[in-house]
């Protein structure tokens, strides 16, 4: 790495750092808007975040997927809305580098600051037409979809021929073809603006589409013309972390305002400090340990990721299901730590206006998605050390 590469990522991390006690401030005007301010967007893209893993070929960085959570971790500690919509929108970013190099064209020929949203859920409807599919559809919890100017939807492609398997895809939609429908009216999270799409008989040609068994083999058509080893990634693994990852850094922020919050507290009932209640103690310390192992797990997997795409080998398949699952355990573990931690507050966590309520409610909320569900994810681990077939193939 050059020593201008060293100074551009030392740039980036400074530059997050600097946001952190302005997104604290924001927090509330996030919640009440239901998405994120204008300004903190325009922040973020006149720092450069949203193109740290966008191909250089429209003005990216091709930076390490390291850099990019190191990034999105630190925002959480200001507000998990802003690190939530970076996360999600900023990888696509990434993801557009693996369809056809049209499709790249068509979101950044003229703009390549042009931001995508998503919903993967695959609940599309899909006819064959001349040249590519006619897509109709209503998606859920498109995170950050006011401030974009284009959508990824997921939908099967019907069988070409009977007997075929479907095809899942990844649909490229301008916005001209969509409707927003307001809705997000939540208890956490509330700053990502995850509101839902409609679609109606909008076409879509063949090469804005991206197929989900691409991704999983780190074949796509754009690696045609993005060679970075960035783009030889696992789609699956990649934008699994960009929804877990800032339970992270919102952990890791909300554990200094206990500390505040606790060390002179006393308890009203029996007037005993706080901070001499093993349980107290014991929250704090886990939340600690649990932000260092989930950091610490992600940063290792990433590092084996990066050796087999830079030296263009396949990574083995039990080593993906095993870093799926490690994936999934996150938003769980940090939603367990920050729940122990806002049970010591006491019934004072309760208000709004509390430095634990913000997080408690964002990281809870977080925990919902359907990627940080471990069960599932463990559940296939197991069964394939025990000689049970693989079932996911979103790795």
């Amino acid at each position: 790495m050059t020593a201008q590469q060293l100074n551009d990522i030392e740039r980036l991390y400074r530059s997050a750092r600097k946001m952190v006690p302005v997104l604290k401030e924001r927090q509330r005007e996030a919640a009440s808007l239901g998405h994120l301010p204008e300004a903190t967007v325009r922040e973020m893209q006149d720092a450069g975040f949203f193109r740290i893993m966008q191909p250089a070929r429209y003005e990216g960085y091709e930076m390490d997927p390291e850099v990019f959570f190191r990034v999105q971790m630190a925002l959480a500690e200001g507000c998990m809305s802003t690190a939530w919509v970076l996360g999600v929108v900023a990888i696509h970013n990434w993801q557009l580098a693996l369809f056809d190099d049209r499709a790249q064209q068509d979101v950044w020929g003229e703009d390549t600051s042009v931001l995508i949203s998503s919903s993967y859920m695959p609940v599309g409807k899909v006819a064959r037409v001349d040249g590519g599919y006619r897509l109709s559809g209503h998606w859920g919890f498109s995170s950050g979809s006011k401030h974009c100017q284009w959508a990824f939807l997921g939908a099967m492609v019907p069988p070409a021929n009977e007997g075929d398997a479907p095809d899942y895809r990844t649909f490229l939609v301008p916005r001209s073809d969509y409707e927003i429908v307001d809705n997000w009216d939540v208890s956490g999270l509330e700053g990502t603006g995850s509101h839902d799409i409609v679609v109606q008989d909008a076409y879509v040609p063949e090469y804005r589409t991206h197929r989900s068994i691409d991704g999983f083999e780190c074949n796509s058509p754009g690696n045609a013309v993005n060679d970075h080893y960035i783009f030889r990634l696992p789609f699956g693994q990649i934008f699994v972390r960009a929804v877990c990852s800032s339970a992270i850094g919102a952990l890791r922020g909300v554990t200094d305002s206990y500390v505040e919050v606790n060390r002179n507290r006393v308890g009203l009932n029996d007037g005993n400090k706080i901070a001499s209640d093993p349980d107290a103690q014991m929250a704090l310390a886990n939340a600690l340990a649990t932000v260092d192992e989930c950091e610490t797990i992600m940063f290792r997997n990433f590092d084996q990721m990066v050796a087999a795409a830079k030296e263009d080998r396949t990574l083995p398949m039990g080593d993906r299901i095993k870093m799926r699952f490690d994936a999934s355990r996150v938003a769980a573990k940090c939603a367990d730590a920050i729940n122990a931690m806002f049970i010591a507050c006491g019934a004072q966590g309760i208000h709004r206006g509390h430095p634990l309520n913000r997080a408690w409610l964002d990281i809870n909320a977080g925990r919902t998605h359907v990627a940080n569900n471990p069960f599932k994810f463990g559940r296939n681990l197991g069964g394939t050390l025990m000689g049970q077939p693989n079932a996911d193939f979103f790795l």
